[in-house]
């Protein structure tokens, strides 16, 4: 599978996979304000009712705090179901999401792999060949470095231009420098080797020689 399209997979993955975490911390945190929020309420309201005074505090007031800890358990249990169900769906996400690139990944393989086929071809019918000439031999030669060439162009391959460029270090690596009294300092003075992107990112920067006066 080509690098350029995993790197997007996996940048949306961990997009995904950031999200659900950040509903998992939520969901904790929104736990744990209910939680404090419903404890602050009951001690204000505990501290209410101490000041009260009449037949309604003294005929309700032992069994409030049962009640109200029984609602907080109640809904800490709710919130437990909740946290479960979350990270379920986390789980499920990821094994899903592999399962997925897995899937993606031989797609690409055998669509690559169709569009080599012809050039196997014709390379095992230049060897089977008998008795051609030299001039021959090269014109088939590059009949199959042109379909190699098309058949990568067709899975998003592009060569770096070097032509008369100034270097880059984001698509050159420069492993000689030369002085040409000519030319401004940083132009390309020769490609040494070809460099390549797969749909604008660079899987392989050009080689060349650099003017440094």
């Amino acid at each position: 599978m080509p690098s350029f399209m995993k790197d997007e997979l996996k940048k949306k993955d961990e997009e995904k996979l950031e999200e659900m975490k950040r509903e998992i911390d939520e969901a904790e945190a929104a736990d744990t304000a209910d939680v404090a929020e419903e404890a602050t309420g009951d001690v204000r309201e505990e501290t209410a009712e101490g000041s009260r005074e009449g037949t309604e505090e003294a005929e309700n007031g032992a069994d409030d705090p049962v009640k109200r800890a029984e609602k907080l358990e109640a809904d800490l249990a709710e919130k437990d179901v909740q946290m479960l169900r979350l990270r379920a769906d986390f789980d499920n996400f990821r094994r899903r999401s592999a399962k997925e690139r897995e899937e993606l990944a031989a797609v690409v393989t055998q669509g690559i792999l169709t569009d080599m086929l012809p050039l196997l071809d014709n390379f095992e019918r230049a060897l089977s060949a008998e008795g051609s000439d030299l001039d021959s031999f090269r014109a088939g030669v590059s009949m199959i470095y042109k379909q190699m060439q098309e058949a990568l162009a067709k899975n998003g391959l592009e060569v770096i231009d070097t032509k008369d460029k100034k270097f880059d270090p984001n698509f050159h690596q420069a492993v000689m420098r030369v002085q040409d009294p000519e030319k401004e300092d940083d132009t390309i003075e020769q490609e040494l080797q070809k460099g390549y992107m797969v749909k604008g990112r660079v899987i392989r920067p050009s080689m060349v020689q650099v003017v440094s006066n």
